[in-house]
């Protein structure tokens, strides 16, 4: 099951940014200016280390 696209809560005013749609096995990244440009796919598990590490402010 695929969720909607959604962008970050940090987004300010609905700002352009990255938006993503998350599955159970990968997360789909893509720009929310240009959308039609298609988006990038990360495996579940590179997802959820990046966002552990951008909690952390590791990155």
């Amino acid at each position: 099951m695929t969720t909607d696209w959604h962008k970050s809560s940090y987004s300010a005013n609905g700002a352009n940014c990255v938006e993503v749609r998350e599955h159970v096995r990968w997360a789909d990244v893509r720009d929310s200016q240009n959308p039609e440009h298609g988006h990038i796919r990360f495996p579940a598990s590179e997802w959820s280390a990046f966002l552990a590490d951008v909690r952390t402010k590791e990155l």
